[in-house]
């Protein structure tokens, strides 16, 4: 008997544990060169496919959350378009669609898809070519991965172009998991964008069987994290490949078992692919000699010190209320996406910090009315719809207020809470900086 027994332990199946590393990046924006940050150099799409192509070859699923263009800045995205999805090509196993992809047209977006190999994916996003995939299942190491993606509920708003049309993101997102959980049976299920960190958050809650989400859209940097009452994990790059995510799941018998999180800064560590660097070289130069952008590479200014993002802010705050007269002038974080250097001022450097053709809106609330707003504003801390803020003084409920914001702020981001009867200005917020970093 103890013989048989034996017999039996040994021909049982074992479910030996498997491992896959997932990379990610998003809202890269055609950020080809390597930047100044407050924490140094950063990005560079050669030194980023240097980085994603030996991962690759190591076996690693990589992704894009989308948003790989940006129409208006920085100047190479109008030059060069989506030159770069190609050179993805063997690398990136799939793509979520984003709100700026569509930026040229549905012509160009449509011409950006056909040059590519991987997919483009958004479960609730109807093009006029047809719905996008919903969702891909890739096959590793013996698993079978589950890849999807959703445009965040602001897309209507945001996608100007005509023919893109967009479903809600959570019934589409429920869904596509439970096809991907009952019909294909994959291993786990992963989310790679495009919404904001709120909505990723809400998603996890209402969605159960998402093992991952990979943040895009808010531009912001998270680390690696368990969303809380959720058993989902997120993880949020920043942009213009400051930071690619990379995530290790272990899985065994069928489900995720352990999970491990990091964040990797694009920076000088990290070898450039050698012939990706000479084409970008070469294509930026082409740029800074062309007659149509030229002048955007010319100094205009010089800055004595450094400008972070959030003296950036209050800095054109203070503009904002100069040149409206107002008492109080408020932004939301999403509107400063850079620090500026010290040194020479161009208009490229201007246009990468503040890329948004804002137009300045004011109107007069009550105190009750500002404190509601920037009660809201702190209610958003730590996401892109946090606001900086300008005030005079502290606020007093009994006094009228003249407040200046931006359009996307009043119209977009706070429309709920920012109830007074709005009036443009006619000035645009870059414009006005400009006159005043330029004197």
């Amino acid at each position: 008997m103890r013989r048989l027994l034996l017999l039996l332990a040994f021909t049982l199946p074992v479910h030996a544990a498997a491992r896959v590393t997932l990379l990610h990046f998003s809202d890269y924006h055609s950020h080809a060169l390597p930047f100044y940050t407050e924490e140094g150099t950063r990005g560079g799409i050669a030194r980023a496919i240097g980085y994603l192509a030996r991962a690759k070859k190591d076996g690693a699923l990589v992704f894009s959350g989308g948003d790989m263009l940006n129409k208006g800045a920085p100047a190479w995205s109008d030059k060069y378009g989506c030159a770069e999805w190609p050179w993805l090509n063997g690398i990136v196993d799939a793509m979520a669609f984003g709100n700026h992809d569509p930026d040229y047209g549905a012509d160009a977006f449509a011409a950006c898809r056909a040059a590519v190999r991987y997919p483009i994916l958004g479960a609730n996003v109807t093009t006029p070519a047809g719905p996008l995939r919903p969702y891909v299942v890739l096959k590793k190491s013996g698993l079978r991965i589950g890849v999807f993606a959703v445009a965040g509920s602001d897309f209507p708003q945001l996608v100007k172009t005509p023919g893109f049309s967009f479903g809600d993101p959570v019934e589409a997102a429920r869904r596509t998991v439970t096809a991907l959980r009952e019909k294909e049976h994959v291993d786990a299920v992963i989310m790679i964008g495009h919404e904001h960190l709120e909505a990723d958050n809400r998603l996890a809650a209402a969605v159960p069987g998402i093992d991952v989400i990979f943040g895009t859209h808010s531009h912001l940097k998270r680390p690696f994290t368990q969303i809380p009452g959720t058993s989902t994990w997120s993880i949020s790059p920043s942009q213009y490949l400051t930071y690619i995510s990379r995530i290790d799941l272990t899985i065994t018998d069928h489900r995720v078992t352990a999970v491990r999180g990091e964040l990797v800064p694009v920076d000088e560590y990290l070898p450039a692919d050698a012939v990706i660097g000479k084409k970008v070289a070469t294509m930026q130069v082409a740029l800074e000699h062309d007659p149509q952008y030229q002048n955007l590479f010319v100094p205009i200014g010089h800055l004595d010190a450094p400008l972070t993002v959030e003296n950036l802010a209050l800095r054109t705050l203070e503009t904002m209320r100069a040149t409206t007269g107002a008492d109080a002038a408020l932004s939301t974080v999403s509107s400063f996406r850079a620090p500026l250097p010290a040194g020479p001022l161009t208009r490229e450097l201007l246009l990468g910090a503040l890329p948004y053709e804002n137009e300045i809106i004011t109107c007069t609330m009550s105190g009750a009315q500002l404190q509601r707003v920037l009660d809201f504003s702190a209610s958003r801390k730590g996401t892109d719809s946090e606001s900086f803020v300008s005030l005079a003084s502290a606020v007093d409920p009994d006094r009228s207020y003249k407040v200046a914001t931006t359009d996307y702020l009043a119209n977009i981001a706070y429309r709920d809470v920012f109830t007074c009867e709005k009036t443009k200005s006619g000035l645009r917020v870059r414009e006005e900086l400009e006159k005043v970093l330029t004197r």
